[in-house]
């Protein structure tokens, strides 16, 4: 959820100095704002207050994830090693933020962006025994800073695909030579997936976007996909997919 847009939103500062701990200073945009198609379409999920508590758990992510939350975090965390310096593009409901920070170490440095205010505070109580780890206000097509590692976790099947495009190569942009952006996000299962249909209905009534996830490979989205290795791996009757895209490391 963190597109920028041209609807004005509460801004808050970034976490102070102290809260940083080794973590470097990154450069922020001038504004962030909350997009219009996150209002009309997640308030309910994302920009109420009292949802959010109801939502931010983690049987809530287990349930909605179908039992497969844990088996993708962990092919999300086998792509990154204890020391790098690491992106969340957006923020995630239960407890894969606090798991991701002790999962990068105190040697480390983990940043978690978000447009919205409500979910960078909650970020931020999550993080709190984390010094490495910061939260911020920020917009995924402008990271701000370059990363050896970029997890984007099931954010691109709530964009549009305009958005897609622009968070994509932001992203690839974004991090250092012999990095990778990992996408963790839904995929077209097979044909006979007993809950295909009812993936759909959901996409439908609930997820207006993320059936063009069923009708474009990631890598689609990036205006210049052969500047990366791309490799993809699919999960629980391929409903869900992690692919990666690594950029080469500089020789000399």
């Amino acid at each position: 959820m963190a597109i920028l847009d041209s609807v004005p939103y509460e801004q808050i500062s970034p976490a102070p100095t102290s809260a940083r701990g080794p973590a470097t200073p990154v450069h922020l945009p001038q504004q962030v704002n909350v997009p219009r198609y996150l209002r009309d379409v997640y308030t309910w999920a994302y920009l109420n207050p009292r949802n959010v508590r109801l939502l931010d758990r983690e049987w809530v992510v287990a349930a909605i994830l179908w039992g497969q939350h844990q088996r993708l975090q962990d092919a999300a965390f086998a792509e990154i090693e204890p020391g790098q310096t690491v992106l969340l593009p957006a923020s995630v409901y239960g407890d894969i933020v606090p798991a991701m920070a002790r999962h990068i170490g105190s040697e480390g440095r983990f940043d978690v962006i978000d447009v919205t205010a409500v979910q960078v505070a909650r970020c931020r109580q999550k993080l709190r025994a984390y010094p490495w780890a910061t939260a911020r206000r920020g917009d995924a097509r402008n990271p701000g800073d370059t990363y050896d590692t970029i997890c984007c976790y099931f954010l691109m099947h709530e964009i549009p695909d305009p958005e897609k495009h622009a968070v994509v190569n932001a992203l690839l942009g974004s991090v250092q030579p012999g990095g990778k952006v990992v996408f963790v996000d839904y995929h077209k299962p097979h044909w006979a997936h007993p809950l295909k249909w009812w993936t759909a209905l959901v996409f439908t009534t609930l997820e207006p976007f993320a059936i063009s996830l069923w009708k474009n490979d990631i890598r689609d989205f990036a205006s210049h996909p052969d500047s990366f290795q791309w490799r993809t791996e699919t999960y629980f009757g391929g409903l869900f997919q992690k692919t990666v895209a690594e950029r080469a490391a500089v020789t000399f």
